[in-house]
């Protein structure tokens, strides 16, 4: 009798396990096979690039070689440079303060939105988002007028002695820091306003009939709250900062150069593939060491699944 009911008993949580694995591939697969074609194959051939060694024209040739990391450690023709590291120092200096703008700027935007009446809300969140429906080089190019010498921001720069006369806010590091606070200000609206839209009033007022106030307030009572959003949003900013191209090289050039504008370099104006590809894989390591170290913080912060990779 056993015997019997064991089969369709068998039959029927194999299908079941086969509908499931079907879901989970139907769900899941479109986005597995973009990053596979997308990131990690490309990934790969950079690698790949990388091991060999430099042509005259720039091109990767045989033999294999370590001569492209090297260089990434600033061992080159003329002896040791440390033009790498600063770069690259630079690049996660922009990308975090940038990061930090980003925030002191959203929690005030997001919390006047979610503060007025509901028919308002997505109308003015469309109003923070619309900007960057505009193609980044547009709204850089944008920022490159009100930034030159002759741009009213300039001569208020002269007048207080910032800067000194007949130059303009760019280019350099502060230009660089405006342009990717602009650009990338929407990436933690969306998820801070997600998250803030969320909140539990009740636990603020709680907080203020206990005396609480100001930033006591906030930090107690708000900010635990928003923390999935705002892990989001320092993902969704800080590492596309961190590689961006276009901000630093049209409103930095070679002041405030940029890991992004150090590898295109590479495979444009002094052509180095296998140099260019060897910069890549060091950014993406440190991209990669960054995700796990915040993936760890997040963890720890109890920013829920909704912050989590």
């Amino acid at each position: 009798m056993s015997d019997t009911t064991a089969g369709p008993v068998k039959t029927q949580a194999q299908s079941e396990g086969f509908t499931k694995a079907l879901r989970l591939w139907m769900t899941a697969g479109p986005g597995l096979f973009w990053i596979i074609l997308f990131l990690l194959i490309p990934s790969g051939v950079m690698l790949g690039i990388a091991f060999f060694t430099n042509s005259d024209f720039g091109s990767p040739v045989l033999p294999l070689s370590l001569s492209s990391f090297w260089e990434v450690l600033g061992n080159g023709i003329l002896g040791w440079s440390d033009a790498n590291i600063i770069t690259l120092i630079r690049s996660l200096v922009q990308a975090g303060v940038a990061t930090s703008v980003t925030i002191l700027l959203a929690y005030p935007l997001v919390f006047f939105i979610i503060t007025r009446p509901a028919n308002m809300r997505p109308v003015l969140l469309l109003f923070a988002i619309l900007p960057s429906w505009t193609n980044q080089v547009v709204r850089t190019y944008a920022w490159m007028q009100l930034l030159n010498p002759g741009a009213p921001l300039a001569h208020l720069a002269q007048y207080l002695g910032i800067i000194p006369e007949h130059f303009g806010l760019m280019p350099g590091n502060f230009a660089v820091l405006i342009g990717l606070t602009y650009n990338y200000l929407p990436y933690m609206v969306v998820p801070l306003y997600a998250a803030a839209e969320k909140l539990d009033w009740t636990l603020v007022e709680a907080g203020r009939d206990l005396y609480a106030s100001g930033p006591r307030l906030f930090l107690n009572t708000v900010f635990p709250q928003t923390l999935p959003g705002l892990l989001s949003g320092i993902i969704l900013v800080g590492i596309p900062a961190f590689g961006d191209y276009v901000v630093p090289q049209l409103l930095g050039g070679d002041k405030a150069m940029m890991m992004g504008s150090l590898i295109a370099g590479q495979f444009t104006f002094s052509p180095n593939w296998p140099y260019g590809a060897a910069l890549t894989i060091i950014m993406l390591v440190f991209t990669c060491v960054g995700l796990l170290t915040f993936r760890k913080l997040t963890q720890r912060l109890g920013g829920g699944e909704g912050a989590m990779l």
